[in-house]
């Protein structure tokens, strides 16, 4: 069986860092994906997907990628339930990110590099190897 995505978008907002209980850092962003066609109107439209990245990707999102940004996303779709306050369940879907690789320079596409080391058009951060179950 294969559960494996990858989308190519925009951040909607900055990347939201907080840690869970145990102390490990979670971060999460929207990215805005355009649809490959357009509707009827001959518009295209925009998924709005929620990412989710863990441990040391965690990290180095919240503090390299900003609103705005191109970015793609390499990762696993997890459908996960939750019971609100007032007893209601409720589903969420999100991908839960493996990868991420910068596609443009800090400041949008057209920015000029920053004085010192350029950043690279592209940059990849890949989590930590993890003992696999199996």
């Amino acid at each position: 069986m294969l559960n494996r995505v990858i989308l190519i978008g925009r951040l909607t907002r900055d990347p939201e860092l907080r840690y869970v209980p145990s102390g490990q850092p979670v971060a999460s962003f929207t990215l805005a994906v355009d649809r490959p066609f357009t509707n009827q109107a001959g518009e295209r439209e925009t998924d709005f997907i929620d990412i989710v990245a863990w441990r040391k990707l965690a990290d180095q999102v919240s503090q390299h990628l900003s609103k705005g940004r191109l970015v793609a996303v390499e990762g696993r779709l997890q459908i996960r339930s939750y019971e609100t306050q007032d007893g209601q369940k409720r589903k969420v879907a999100e991908i839960v990110a493996d990868a991420v690789r910068f596609l443009d320079r800090k400041g949008g596409p057209a920015a000029a590099p920053a004085a010192g080391t350029p950043e690279p058009a592209t940059a990849d951060f890949e989590p930590e190897e993890e003992d696999v179950p199996f």
